[in-house]
């Protein structure tokens, strides 16, 4: 595992921290082998953006021990207790000892990178791509490359999924070795075929729902919305009628375990309401995904085929905002509604605190975490001050 974490990597201050676990049934994760965070914060693990997607998932770094503050206040995530707003969305927790690491420092939230009914490999590098921009809003079509992280980037994975014997067992065995008051969130994503219909499409986001609930994931996450795959199931949140279909499909295959649908950006409030409209049968509403745009190289080269990526990190965080606010207005003008996930640009105390404000339920974080794994116990801290 890199320890430095290449240009992409805030070094701060070295500090000791001693974990301790909240009351309840020890586990595995609980007698597991752990590491001290004795030394500098620079030196902790994270994700290696100059190693593929199959390195990292081989390569997870160990829970760490760590004291995690105690946020004073009543905290729920789809109406399940937590002790903290705090989660992660899907896209760094590659299996299920990223989500031991993860759960380690501070969140309670833990999403399962999303999966499919069949094995999908994982786009070639670059996957993290550092973008100079200020706030994203939807209108831009190009930015160019960053030399170092400077809290944005273009992420380009495409959806990777292992086989569903390997990522099935992979969830029975993390949630039995997470602790009882941690929440596992489990992505998926139907995988659309030349000749099927939307039907078809639906029956496959619901096998995969009911596969997870089977495994023992606490709640269900469909994913409409990856602005780096050009098929359907990458836009459905855009299309409302078949995100309907899909949800009646999936509502049904995991019965009363709430469940979260994953949209992208939207800026109306035509679409917003079409979309309310239409996700009757969801818990939740987790958004925004990212913000697209295409990426230029220093040499003037269009990354990724001229293709458009997901823009994740600071740049996405007016917007995101914007959009929670733009959703709870509706919520509350029709009298009911799903729960709001915060998700976009998150990296203080001040921001989770802006989108509570705005309604949500709870709040994720991604890119600020696989930058600084720490943040979490940061913000926990500042939140307990």
């Amino acid at each position: 595992m890199l320890r430095d974490g290449g240009p992409f990597c805030n070094h701060v201050s070295a500090r000791r921290i001693a974990y301790h676990f909240s009351a309840g049934p020890q586990n595995d994760f609980q007698r597991r082998k752990m590491t001290t965070m004795s030394h500098p914060e620079s030196a902790i693990d994270r994700y290696n953006a100059a190693r593929d997607y199959a390195w990292n998932y081989a390569h997870p770094p160990r829970p760490v021990t760590c004291e995690v503050p105690r946020v004073p206040g009543n905290w729920t995530f789809c109406g399940l207790k937590t002790t903290s707003p705090l989660g992660m969305p899907a896209g760094p927790l590659l299996n299920g000892d990223w989500i031991l690491y993860y759960a380690s420092l501070g969140f309670d939230v833990l999403t399962y990178k999303t999966v499919r009914s069949g094995y999908r490999a994982c786009y070639p590098l670059p996957n993290l791509v550092p973008v100079r921009t200020g706030p994203l809003h939807g209108g831009e079509l190009e930015l160019s490359v960053a030399a170092e992280m400077p809290g944005s980037w273009a992420v380009s994975f495409g959806m990777p999924s292992q086989e569903p014997d390997v990522w099935r067992a992979d969830v029975e065995r993390t949630r039995r070795e997470l602790p009882w008051d941690k929440h596992l969130n489990v992505s998926v994503v139907g995988t659309v075929q030349p000749d099927w219909s939307i039907e078809d499409l639906a029956d496959d986001y619901a096998r995969c729902a009911k596969w997870a609930v089977e495994s023992g994931a606490d709640t269900v996450e469909v994913n409409y919305s990856c602005p780096n795959v050009s098929t359907c199931d990458g836009q459905l949140y855009q299309q409302p009628a078949d995100a309907r279909l899909v949800t009646q499909a999936v509502r049904e295959a995991v019965g009363q375990r709430p469940l979260i649908v994953k949209i992208g950006h939207v800026t109306t409030e035509s679409e917003a309401a079409a979309l309310l409209d239409a996700l009757d049968g969801a818990t939740a509403l987790a958004m925004t995904n990212s913000v697209a745009a295409t990426i230029r190289d220093a040499d003037g080269t269009l990354l990724f085929d001229g293709q458009k990526r997901g823009i994740c990190g600071a740049a996405t965080f007016e917007a995101s905002l914007a959009q929670a606010q733009l959703f709870t207005r509706l919520i509350r003008e029709r009298g009911c509604g799903p729960r709001l996930i915060g998700v976009g640009g998150v990296s203080s105390a001040a921001h989770v605190r802006a989108y509570l404000d705005a309604g949500a339920e709870c709040v994720h974080i991604a890119t600020a975490a696989m930058v600084e794994p720490t943040i979490g116990l940061k913000i926990r801290a500042e939140l307990a001050g």
